[in-house]
């Protein structure tokens, strides 16, 4: 294990040591280099669930909300679904955790259960966070604290029903600050209103809501209030974060600069997490990429180290990485191929072990 390493990139050199970016000074022996590519802070992911990546979509929308859709996929998808909760759970939630890993993501907000396994050799962030499901789906929003923060998903529907989980949420005294409020595509106007005032965030999944309801969110709710940016699973979200970024890029409703907050400052902020940085002494969470942020895709991430850890790399940096990571392996997800650093001996391709987006690579 390299005690500290090099990353010369088009933009900057940060050396890395005991986890920290460091000041660049003396020898390295592992000397990472990218002259056509950028290095920048590692990116946030503030809604998946990662143990659903492995099911791919299911449903026929557009649906009226997501308890239509729920329903629709329990009554002509349960062999589906069956077969998805049969695969071990850290299987299920390792395969989450590459699929950001592979889109630059070193942080990530689960919206379910804590996991022992986030605590065991894990290979990247996951952000603690008190959840509620929906007002449908339990666990309810009843026994949430106000004081606490919070997320829930809230008005994801274009009817009556999701406008009122709004004034629902006001009447319990939990529209505030606390809240981060995941979709929020159904709100009229007097609960965007509210929803405005109250200071609370909106985590926008953009293809999630695509898929499911045909739509997103309203242009007036966006306005004025923090915009945090999840890719949700794969069970209704298109991609990662990355397409993520470009999909509501083209919807044209945020500017540049809140859309990289979305995956930056503005989620780290609300998550209580520190500001993305390469300054020296910040947490080694850092990406680099072969395209700007709100252009590339999975296919132009170069490197990820996430604590300080190389996690994937492009393959032509295997040699190089291997006589200080001999854990790495190459790997495939979504038609990506990469060498990957599990970490542990049930990484994401020991044998037996690999799910349905992560084949070996041959």
């Amino acid at each position: 294990m390299a005690d500290g390493f090099l990353i010369e990139a088009r933009n900057l050199t940060v050396a890395i040591e005991d986890g920290r970016i460091a000041v660049p000074q003396g020898r390295y022996d592992t000397v990472l280099r990218f002259p056509e590519a950028d290095v920048r802070p590692g990116l946030i992911n503030a809604h998946d669930h990662l143990h659903r990546n492995h099911y791919g979509r299911l449903g026929t929308p557009p649906y009226a909300d997501a308890y239509a859709w729920v329903d629709d996929i329990r009554s002509r998808h349960s062999d589906a679904i069956a077969a998805g909760k049969a695969m071990p759970r850290r299987q299920a939630l390792l395969a989450g955790a590459w699929k950001n890993l592979f889109a630059g993501v070193t942080s990530v907000v689960h919206h379910d259960r804590w996991e022992a396994d986030f605590d065991d050799e894990f290979p990247l962030r996951v952000v603690r966070l008190r959840w509620a499901n929906s007002f449908a789906v339990p666990p309810g929003p009843q026994t949430i604290d106000p004081r606490r923060q919070f997320a829930i998903h809230l008005a994801e529907g274009c009817n009556k029903v999701a406008a009122d989980e709004v004034r629902r949420l006001d009447a319990l005294g939990l529209l505030g600050r606390n809240l981060l409020a995941v979709h929020g595509v159904g709100m009229d106007a007097d609960a965007i209103t509210r929803f405005r005032h109250s200071g609370a965030a909106l985590v926008w999944c953009p293809t999630s809501n695509l898929f499911l309801l045909g739509r997103t969110v309203p242009r007036e709710l966006l306005d004025g209030i923090d915009v945090l940016l999840g890719s949700d699973s794969l069970l209704t979200g298109e991609g990662d974060l990355l397409d993520e970024l470009r999909a509501a890029r083209a919807l044209e409703l945020l500017d540049d600069a809140r859309l990289e907050a979305a995956v930056g400052a503005t989620t780290a902020r609300r998550l209580g997490l520190p500001i993305p940085s390469l300054e020296p002494g910040s947490r080694a969470d850092l990406v680099v990429l072969g395209k700007p942020l709100l252009e590339a895709s999975s296919a132009d991430v170069e490197l990820v180290i996430a604590n300080g850890v190389p996690r994937l790399a492009h393959p032509r940096l295997a040699a190089e990485l291997d006589r200080d990571w001999p854990a790495g392996c190459p790997a495939t997800v979504r038609g990506v191929t990469r060498w990957t650093n599990p970490g542990s001996t049930d990484g994401m391709n020991q044998p037996g072990k690999s799910g349905p987006l992560y084949a070996r690579a041959s």
